[in-house]
Order: structure tokens, then C-alpha cells, then sequence
């Protein structure tokens, strides 16, 4: 049985100047979509019902193929420091070779809200080559209510094309990938990439540039709240414990990736979530582990058996990178709306492996500004020869690559935000203790959820506190249930000595990667940071 699609409005293809198309399926749901890309040969279905791709060459974001058209809208307002740019006649080249491209393919049409703030969601048309692609993104932002449908007004398109190859030399492009970004005609053209990931993580660099026009504050982070509506903010890069440590089962998750802070209270952009499924645990994360059996979920790169359809999540032949996709829905206790209140704390975790961050410090509003944009977690020592410490990673905003606009932007609007709702920031260390990678211990894992828990209740704020003497920020003394000697880093190392060279080591890493931030920040953020001896 063919599928008709909702309604078709063709009204809006018009208006983007697509005059000509083999065929497009409107707004497909799951199921019809699910069926299409088996029947295309999209995907196979594994053992409990997910339905498993592979994304070819491309299993990760192409970071160095996303352009951002330079013209009188962007000039001013895009941090060019990061972002790449195009000249607007060469993206209306690829644009007109993406029209012909479309003409001549049959495409799936699916309209979609990015944001669950009623009043400062973007609604957005996501037109794909591969049913799969529509699939994933219903899962990744919101679907409209049916009765939302007939008056859907897009305020900005994104086209993927994975079968479309860009010219270096026509379009001004570094390689047949493209993901071009034009703010003025509110178009994202992909092309040349089958990974899907592209098309959620355009809507997150769109509302990054849109939203603090609105003095509104995008996040790359997590949020939950407990049954005290004491909504929480969880900031981290990979490996610094985000996803575990905000999937709390006596707290409900608000989104797991990406947020907004309006004068409303928080809101995930998102209505599913986007997991690494590369060595998952059924034991450590068994909620994001049943979606693996669930009808519904998208498993990119995932390896599946091809005879009896079981899957090996420990096997990386096809992509360290392996992810699945999925809607809230699937995971029990994820909150049906996508919204809360007004946070009471916010979290920065890091992950040194220097060993020498305390494992939880409070931090006034000036002192999270300045961790907030230096964006700080350690990398543990690799394999290659002679590489024998830790390597300090610094992502400002905890998400660099997806920052369109100046990090101190970003980082204003988190500190006054903070200050207006009297949030309370503390910064947590889940790296190493007792000494460096290779010498100390990572940190007990029981010992990191209790002083979360004591921060998120609001009982830490009686503790007696001292002031750090490297990073300036409040720890705690003394939090009943945790060793005491914890939460002093420098009684932790056998070698004191030692660990006074190496917080100076990692002091003058902050100070230095800071430095490009000096001239854009007030004088009481650049005083938050750390002091060098």
C-alpha cells in the first residue's frame, strides 16, 4: 500500500524556489518510513526490531566541510575565528545544483519543531533523500500536533543529500562533502555525507546563532529535575560522566544534549536522543541498553550478525562512533513536555586527569563565566610512543564546534543569567585523585554521586568551606558520608611536591588558553580564573 503523506503543501517548496521534484512524501510516519528504507535496501532489521545502517565513509561529523555564507547578516555577528565562510555566489551555485539534483529524486518532506519552549521554538522543514534520515530526525526534534500541521510556517529549511557530490572547484568547497549554512535565506544544504548527525547538530548551530538575539541561553548540556522542581544543569565534554550522571532514576530527564535557558525556565530542543552505543552496558546504563531492542530505534554502524540479526555493540570494525536514535519515549523516566523551571544548579564537569581539581567546588557567577568558556576536561595518555602524560582539551562552551557566534556571547548570557535566578554553579571533577593517570585513581564513582546529591539538595551550601589557593574556588571541608581526605587533592599525592609542579603545570594551561578570551570579557571574569604563583 502506498503511502500519501499527510497533506502537501507546495506552497512551500515554491517559496524556497523548487519548482521541480520526481516526488516528495510528506510528513511519513514511522512505520511507513521504517518500511521504505527496508524495502529500499536503507536498512535491516535486527533481533527485537531496530533498524540498523551503515553511513559509509562519513561516520562521524566532517567538521572541516561546514561553511557559513559571509554577507552583510553574518558579517558582524559570526565568530570567524571558528566558523568557515562562503561567498554567497558560490553558495547560490550549489544551491542551484542542489534544486537540479532534487529534481530528479524522489525526497521525504518532514515538519518539525526545533525546541519544546512554546513560545521560542523554531519550526523547521527537514527534507531528506533516505527515508532513514527522515526517520532519525523524527526522533531527534519534536513533531507538531496534528492540529499544528495545516498552519506549519517553517522559518528555515535543512536539505541532506547524501547522494549529491559538491566541486571543490564549482562550489568552493573542500571536498565533495558540504554542509553550508546560509542565515540569510534560512537554508542548511547537506551534501555528499550519509551521517544523520549532521542534520540534528545544524538545528543545534542555527538556535546557537537565533536564540541570544532573544537573550536566550543555548546549551550543549544535560538537565533533570527532582520531585522539588530543583532542575539541574550538567555541562561536560565526552568522557566527563554527562549522560551518566544526569540519568538519575529518582530524577526526571528533562534531554540528555541540548537546552535552552528562556525567561521560561529550561527546554530540550530535542524530542529523542542521539547515544553512542560502542561498548554499552546493560549493567551501567540499562535504560539507553533496552532501546537496542526496541522497535522504532535507529542503530547507525552498529555491527549486526547478518544471519541471525544479533547485534555486537563491542565490535568498532564499522565506527568507534556507533550510535542509535531514538524518542524519549523510550526511556522511563524522561519528562513527556521537554520543559522546566528555573535551574537551582548548575554543574561543570571535567574530568582531569591530572589529578589535581578538587572533586566538587562551588563557583561564584564570574568563576563558572570563566570555566564556562574555557571548557576544560584532560584526556588520559595515549599509546603512541613517548606520549606519557595527560593532554588538557579546552572546548569553550563546552561545545566549540557549534558556536556560530563569539564564545563571550555565550558566556555573558550564562553569567547573568545565573545571577538574575541566584543559581548556584559548582564544578566537579570526575578524573583522577591520589595522583596523575598512570600514578592516582580515578574517582570513586559513590563518592562523586554523593556530593552531587548533597549539591542538588541544597545541603552542601552548609557545609564549611575553604578556598582553593590554585583555582580560587570554594571547596568543601567536610560532607558526611565521603572521605575528608578526598577533598583535598594536595593530601591525596604521596609527593606533595609533585603536585604542587603540577597544578602550576595545569594553572599556566588555563592562563594561556584563556588569554584569547581577555579582551572580550569584563574585568571580574578575567580575575575568576587561576592565579599563577
Amino acid at each position: 500500500m502506498e503511502h500519501t503523506g499527510i497533506h502537501i503543501n507546495k506552497t512551500a517548496l515554491t517559496a524556497l524556489g523548487i519548482e521541480k521534484v520526481q516526488k516528495i512524501n510528506w510528513n511519513w510516519p514511522n512505520a511507513a518510513l521504517y518500511e521504505e528504507a527496508v524495502r529500499r535496501g536503507e536498512g535491516c532489521i535486527s533481533q527485537g526490531g531496530p533498524l540498523v545502517v551503515q553511513t559509509g565513509q562519513h561516520t562521524g561529523r566532517s567538521a572541516n566541510d561546514k561553511f557559513i555564507v559571509r554577507d552583510s547578516e553574518t558579517e558582524n555577528t559570526i565568530w570567524w575565528d571558528q566558523n568557515v565562510s562562503m561567498k554567497p555566489s558560490q553558495f547560490d551555485v550549489l544551491w542551484g545544483d542542489f534544486k537540479d539534483y532534487m529534481g530528479e529524486n524522489e525526497l521525504f518532506l518532514q515538519e518539525l519543531f526545533g525546541g519544546a519552549d512554546l513560545d521560542h521554538r523554531l519550526p523547521v522543514n527537514v527534507i531528506t533523500e533516505f527515508a532513514w534520515h527522515s526517520l532519525f530526525i523524527r526522533h531527534l526534534l519534536r513533531i507538531p500536533a496534528s492540529t499544528e500541521l495545516g498552519d506549519f510556517a517553517a522559518e528555515f529549511t535543512i536539505i541532506s543529500l547524501p547522494g549529491f557530490r559538491a566541486d571543490p572547484v564549482r562550489h568552493g568547497t573542500r571536498s565533495e562533502t558540504v554542509i553550508a549554512v546560509n542565515m540569510t535565506q534560512r537554508l542548511v544544504l547537506i551534501g555528499g555525507t550519509s551521517y544523520a548527525g549532521e542534520i540534528k547538530k545544524s538545528v543545534f548551530s542555527i538556535l546557537n546563532y537565533l536564540l541570544p538575539k532573544k537573550s536566550i541561553m543555548p546549551m550543549h548540556c544535560s538537565v533533570n529535575i527532582g520531585e522539588t522542581d530543583d532542575a539541574a544543569i550538567f555541562f561536560g565534554l565526552s568522557g566527563t560522566g554527562k549522560t551518566t550522571l544526569s540519568a538519575n532514576p529518582d530524577r526526571t530527564l528533562i534531554g540528555d544534549d541540548e537546552h535552552g535557558w528562556s525567561e521560561n525556565g529550561l527546554f530540550n530542543f530535542e524530542g529523542g536522543c542521539y547515544a553512542k552505543m560502542i561498548r554499552l552496558s546493560e549493567k551501567a546504563e540499562p535504560e539507553i541498553y533496552a532501546t537496542t531492542k526496541m522497535w522504532g530505534t535507529v542503530l547507525e554502524n552498529v555491527v549486526m550478525d547478518p544471519d541471525t540479526r544479533v547485534l555486537d555493540l563491542d565490535d568498532a570494525s564499522l565506527a568507534e562512533n556507533s550510535r542509535g536514535a531514538y524518542p524519549l519515549t523510550s526511556i522511563p523516566n524522561a519528562s513527556a513536555t521537554g520543559r522546566c523551571g528555573q535551574p537551582k544548579n548548575v554543574i561543570m564537569l571535567t574530568a582531569d586527569a591530572f589529578g589535581v581539581l578538587p572533586p566538587i567546588a562551588r563557583m561564584t557567577p564570574s568563576q563558572a563565566m570563566y570555566h564556562f568558556l574555557s571548557g576544560y576536561t584532560a584526556k588520559v595518555a595515549g599509546t603512541e610512543k613517548g606520549v606519557t602524560e595527560p593532554q588538557a582539551t579546552f572546548s569553550t562552551c563546552f561545545g566549540a564546534p557549534f558556536m556560530p557566534r563569539h564564545p563571550s556571547e555565550y558566556g555573558n548570557l550564562l553569567r547573568n543569567l545565573i545571577a538574575e535566578h541566584s543559581t548556584t554553579c559548582w564544578l566537579v571533577n570526575t578524573g583522577w585523585t591520589g595522583g596523575a593517570y598512570g600514578t592516582g585513581n580515578r574517582m570513586p564513582i559513590k563518592a562523586t554521586r554523593a556530593l552531587l546529591a548533597a549539591a542538588l539538595d541544597g545541603s552542601l551550601n552548609n557545609a564549611e568551606f575553604r578556598v582553593d589557593d590554585n583555582f580560587g574556588v570554594e571547596v568543601p571541608v567536610s560532607v558526611t558520608g565521603v572521605d575528608s581526605t578526598i577533598l583535598d587533592p594536595r593530601s591525596t599525592w604521596a609527593d606533595k611536591g609533585a603536585y604542587d609542579a603540577q597544578a602550576a603545570k595545569l594553572v599556566a594551561m588555563f592562563i594561556d588558553n584563556f588569554a584569547k578570551f581577555n579582551d572580550h570579557v569584563d574585568p571580574d571574569v578575567r580575575v575568576a580564573g587561576p592565579i599563577a604563583a
